[in-house]
C-alpha cells in the first residue's frame, strides 16, 4: 500500500465531496435523527459503494443503466421530501419517538447508496484505480475521505442546525429532496423525449 496514493486519494475525494448534496443530506438526517445511527448508515453506504467501485469498476455501469439509477434516486428523493414535509407538522414528542436506531441506519444507508451510485465521487474512484493500479491504496484514502466528510456533516447537523426551528428545517429538507428528485428524474425523461423533440423541430 502506497502512502502517497492514500493521501492523494484522500485529498481529491475530500475536496470533491465537501459541500456536495450527500453531505447536505447527511446534515439533514443528523438534525432529524440521532447522530450515531445516521453516521453508521452513511459510512456503511460509502464502504459498500467504494468496494463496488474497486471490485467491479466500470463493469457495474454496463449492467446498471444510468437511467435506472436516476429513476430510483429520484423516487427515493421525492419520498424523503414527502416524509420531511409531513414530519414538520408532528409534535416534538411524537417525532422523537420515531427516531429508532435500525430504521435510521437503513434509511441513511439506502438514501446515500442510491444518491452516490454512479455519482462523480464513484467515477473519480474508478479513475484513480485505473490510473494508479493501486486499488487498495485508493480504496483506503477514498473511504477515509468520505467518512470524514460524512462525520463532519453529522456533527454540523446534530449541533449547529439544532438551533434552527425543527419545522423550518424539515420544510427546507423537503424542498431540497424535492429538487434533487426532480433533477434526477428529469435526465432520463429528457433523453426519452429528445427524439420526439427533434422530430417536431426538424425543418420540413
Amino acid at each position: 500500500m502506497s502512502l502517497s496514493v492514500v493521501l492523494s486519494s484522500f485529498a481529491l475525494l475530500f475536496l470533491a465531496e465537501m459541500g456536495d448534496k450527500t453531505q447536505l443530506m447527511t446534515m439533514t438526517l443528523a438534525h432529524r435523527y440521532r447522530p450515531v445511527p445516521v453516521a453508521v448508515g452513511v459510512c456503511a453506504a460509502f464502504l459498500v459503494l467504494n468496494l463496488l467501485a474497486v471490485a467491479v469498476g466500470e463493469v457495474l455501469f454496463h449492467y446498471v443503466p444510468r437511467a435506472a439509477v436516476l429513476v430510483a434516486a429520484g423516487v427515493l428523493f421525492l419520498f424523503f421530501a414527502w416524509k420531511s414535509w409531513r414530519d414538520a407538522g408532528e409534535p416534538e414528542q411524537e417525532a422523537a419517538e420515531r427516531q429508532g436506531g435500525r430504521g435510521v441506519v437503513l434509511s441513511s444507508f439506502a438514501l446515500i447508496f442510491v444518491a452516490e451510485l454512479g455519482d462523480k465521487t464513484q467515477l473519480a474512484l474508478i479513475a484513480l484505480v485505473a490510473s494508479t493500479g493501486d486499488a487498495w491504496s485508493v480504496f483506503a484514502g477514498a473511504t477515509l475521505a468520505l467518512w470524514s466528510v460524512s462525520l463532519l456533516g453529522v456533527a454540523v447537523g446534530s449541533t449547529l442546525l439544532s438551533r434552527v426551528p425543527r419545522a423550518v428545517m424539515h420544510r427546507a429538507a423537503a424542498a431540497m429532496f424535492a429538487v434533487f428528485g426532480v433533477l434526477a428524474l428529469a435526465e432520463p425523461l429528457a433523453s426519452r423525449l429528445e427524439p420526439l423533440v427533434r422530430m417536431i423541430v426538424r425543418p420540413m
